[in-house]
């Protein structure tokens, strides 16, 4: 696509409606002028500012549909086939940098978000065109449209002069301008799926009279769990199913319905789909299957449907999805034929597959983990994770969240929603895939530890998503963050009358980051002996709890002959309930029976110490990634953009690839970043003239951009101390690469206390992601490195270095001096700014970075450029394309 044509897409309207953005064509021409012609008198106005003549309209359409170009764009909102909005921009002959916008929406659809969705639309095309601001006229009465440049971007300014508001709009992004759309992004899916979360009434096509089928058991589902609204069959030979009415078709139902459960063969979907969107219905769930997951057929079978609801306003869950569950008390929703229906309570849960929705189910019955919500995904033809953690932001019912995921559809919007997410409620993941089964290879250092895992990684530890590597630990953990609060801190104290299961949870405290530790007059672990009283118990938990000392309590009771363990638990407790500060958990050994939970805090209950001390840990995790600041983005001096756009399109235009030293050299030093001074040079005379120039002891080494490990093979020669060693270097390195002259970089001998690696690698799918590691020989030996997507908050600089294992030979590991590790922070801040501004590049490799009290400075560099597709944009609100 022409990089001057606003992009074609569905988005979401405020309303929770969906609008089609395309591009204006001469198609458009008659359906532009009815958009003009139905308008008021004071809209034209509004708009012309002047009542218009048909000569005026007729030339105004023209303008609008003609092709676009550098000057010009032009963008239609199209909602059930009808254009309700347009919006373009004419660029200044005078200045290229700024450009003219007019927006107008049809008056029904105005309040629906509409004009803001276009101009959205229209500055991102403006933005990538070299465009800085958006500048309109706009009459002092015409407050929707002045309501809509203000809440665009934090950079709209207005200005009243001759009774007209000068309006300026910056295409730039920032982050008041990313939170502003992520706020209306939000609103918008909320609107959007609550006709399918929260249904006023449902019908489900496709119930078979007799029990058994997928369509009988979903609405027998609904019925028996009480759902707060009509419920209807769609069966055209029976007069009832499961309790339910039942009528021949959609159309003929008493009323129309906001939800349809969809349970027929694949072939007839998309009839159900057309009755449906002819009689106004706003969501479906598809149990069907034979679509996606069937091959090429299936996937066209697949996107058509997903064509037909969009283009009536309709979102879809699935195909091929389990089904889904609300328990709220005033929607009570079971539209699933899973065969455990879990309990009410604040955990929502989202699964792409529908055989792990049905363990998760089942074991939050069996542990008492109470659900608020749960959806089957199915094959993610539509409504996606995305749209579900939207809805979640502001539900009340929902404390907690757990994802089974995957696959990503767009990463990008999915790491600013779940971010967003996590600072008001946890979320957590199962993300398959971790094995190197899938490790994609790399030509340099960063790339070839790039595997397809690592970026979901970076991704969950920015965004604070809790990772766990099984569904047990999902739901461990989400028992304990549903009902407890935050661990204030990592102290854990462990009270029990088992001596060694207290150990083995002490053990396992550690493995997950949480100290033990001493306590004032007490023993911690603190063993009270198998025959403890439940006085004992009491009265240790209390003096534990109240004195300040720790930031968590596991008790531990191991029932024996010699006590009573229901009276232990009868006396601690009110004392756990007591102290409703202190995160809690508790470990029933040999019990019979035991509870899910304790009191009415419900105290989660363990069956195995691990399961209780993962769950705190990831809890005293999640608390403090909560507590740290975000961070911000930095302002970086010494940036020049322009140039190293200009130097890279220079690059790209011959050919791309591996790129020479230098021009790699000039890159980096355009955006700030410490690089060694090199010569290139070819011949033993001419390397030790470079030597010479640049000051012994120098180093030689290959300058031939493929080689990865150029020590390996002999093409490093350090140390060189007179024109000897030069020029006996150069014949050995000539030698190693069989050639008689081969190119060399020359550089002065430069020390460092530590060896780093830092680099960039490029994912179409997340974006280009930042490492940080141990460098030199130890790169690939201890895999010490640590990867962050961008964009880069300051938090996320100084988190990269103090996640190394190796850390502590930054700050000063036995008596050694610390080195500047504001120069690392700086270092990687900056890598992050260049990937973002230049996402060409494919693979940057820098190994060695020296760093030292006085600083960082990469004495070698590898690059890779590019080109690249057409990737997401940050401000761009739109809906994930049908396959």
């Amino acid at each position: 696509m022409s990089r001057f044509v606003v992009q074609d897409c569905d988005a979401l309207t405020a309303d929770g409606g969906i609008v089609r953005i395309r591009p204006a064509g001469d198609t458009d021409a008659a359906a532009l002028g009815r958009l003009f012609a139905e308008a008021s008198p004071e809209s034209l106005r509004l708009r012309f500012f002047a009542a218009p003549g048909q000569s005026v309209i007729d030339t105004e359409v023209h303008r609008l549909v003609r092709a676009p170009g550098a000057n010009h764009a032009a963008a239609v909102a199209v909602a059930s086939g009808e254009v309700v909005g347009v919006a373009s921009y004419e660029r200044s002959p005078k200045t290229p940098a700024r450009a003219e916008f007019a927006v107008f929406v049809a008056e029904p659809h105005r309040g629906r978000g509409i004009g803001t969705l276009l101009l959205e639309h229209l500055a991102a095309q403006a933005r990538d065109n070299g465009i800085a601001t958006l500048t309109g006229e706009v009459l002092p009465g015409n407050f929707r449209m002045l309501k809509v440049a203000r809440d665009l971007t934090s950079g709209t300014a207005a200005h009243l002069a001759d009774g007209v508001v000068d309006l300026n709009v910056g295409t730039a992004v920032d982050d008041a301008t990313l939170l502003a759309v992520e706020a209306r992004d939000r609103v918008a899916e909320r609107e959007c799926m609550r006709p399918m979360l929260a249904p006023r009434s449902v019908a489900v096509v496709g119930a078979g009279r007799r029990p058994g089928g997928i369509g009988h058991e979903t609405l027998r589902a609904i019925v028996e769990g009480g759902f707060n609204g009509p419920v209807y069959a769609v069966n055209p030979r029976a007069e009832t199913v499961a309790g339910a009415p039942s009528y021949p078709s959609l159309s003929q139902l008493p009323e129309p319905v906001d939800l349809v459960v969809v349970a027929v063969p694949g072939p007839a979907v998309r009839d159900v789909l057309t009755q449906a969107a002819q009689t106004g219905v706003r969501a479906a769930v598809i149990l069907s299957s034979g679509f996606g997951e069937a091959g090429q057929d299936g996937q066209h079978m697949q996107a058509d449907l997903v064509r037909l609801a969009r283009g009536h306003g309709m979102r879809l869950v699935g195909p091929n999805c389990l089904g889904i569950v609300n328990t709220a008390s005033d929607v009570r929703l079971n539209a699933s034929f899973a065969p455990t229906a879990a309990p009410a309570g604040g955990l929502a849960i989202a699964s792409q597959s529908g055989a792990v929705g049905i363990a998760l189910l089942a074991q939050a019955a069996r542990t008492g983990c109470g659900i608020s919500t749960f959806v089957s995904l199915g094959n993610k033809a539509d409504v996606s994770g995305n749209d579900l953690l939207a809805y979640w932001y502001d539900d009340p019912a929902t404390r907690a969240v757990a994802l089974y995921l995957e696959s990503f559809g767009n990463p990008r919007k999915f790491a600013r929603l779940v971010r967003a997410l996590g600072r008001r409620k946890p979320v957590l993941a199962v993300k398959s895939g971790r094995s190197a089964a899938g490790r994609r290879a790399g030509a340099s250092h960063t790339a070839a530890a790039a595997a397809p895992d690592v970026a979901v990684d970076a991704l969950f530890a920015q965004a604070g998503v809790i990772r766990v590597d099984t569904l047990g630990e999902l739901l461990d953990t989400a028992r304990l963050l549903t009902e407890q609060p935050l661990p204030a801190g990592d102290r854990l104290a462990i009270i029990g009358n088992a001596g060694g299961v207290n150990v083995l949870a002490a053990d396992a405290a550690e493995a997950v980051g949480l100290r033990v530790p001493a306590v004032p007059a007490a023993d911690n672990p603190l063993d009270l002996g198998a025959g403890a009283s439940p006085e004992a118990f009491a009265a240790a938990v209390d003096a534990l709890a109240a004195g300040g000392e720790i930031d968590a309590v596991l008790l531990v009771v191991a029932a024996t002959k010699a006590n009573d363990v229901d009276a232990v638990l009868h006396r601690v407790t009110p004392v756990l309930d007591r102290h409703e500060h202190l995160t809690a958990a508790a470990v029933l050994i040999g019990a019979t029976d035991p509870p899910a939970a304790l009191g009415s805090r419900r105290t989660p209950v363990y069956d195995l110490p691990e399961q209780a001390v993962r769950a705190l840990g990831n809890a005293a995790r999640y608390g403090d990634w909560r507590r740290t600041p975000l961070g911000d983005r930095p302002v970086l001096h010494n940036l020049d953009r322009t140039g190293a756009r200009t130097l890279v399109e220079a690059a790209l235009a011959d050919g791309g690839g591996w790129q020479p030293y230098p021009r790699i050299a000039a890159l980096l030093g355009m955006y700030g970043i410490p690089v060694l001074a090199s010569e290139q040079v070819c011949g033993e005379r001419e390397a030790a003239a470079a030597a010479a120039a640049a000051g012994y002891p120098v180093v030689l080494k290959a300058a031939d951009p493929d080689l990865v490990h150029k020590s390996d093979i002999g093409a490093v020669h350090i140390g060189l101390a007179d024109a000897d060693a030069v020029r006996t270097a150069y014949r050995a390195i000539g030698a190693a690469l069989g050639r008689t002259d081969p190119p060399v970089l020359v550089q002065a001998m430069a020390h460092g206390q530590a060896e780093l690696v830092a680099g960039v690698v490029h994912d179409p799918l997340f974006g280009s992601l930042v490492m940080l590691g141990l460098g030199g020989v130890h790169t690939d030996l201890l895999g010490d490195r640590v990867f962050r997507l961008v964009p880069m908050t300051s938090q996320d600089a100084g988190q990269m270095w103090r996640s190394l294992r190796a850390a502590r030979l930054l700050t000063g590991y036995r008596g050694a001096p610390p080195v500047d590790t504001a120069a690392v922070e700086d270092l990687v801040l900056r890598l992050g700014r260049l990937a973002e501004d230049i996402p060409e590049i494919a693979e940057l490799d820098l190994n060695p970075v020296l760093v030292g009290a006085d600083g960082a400075v990469a004495v070698d560099a590898k690059l890779r450029l590019a080109r690249v597709d057409a990737e997401p944009d940050p401000m761009l609100r739109r809906l994930r394309q049908p396959a």
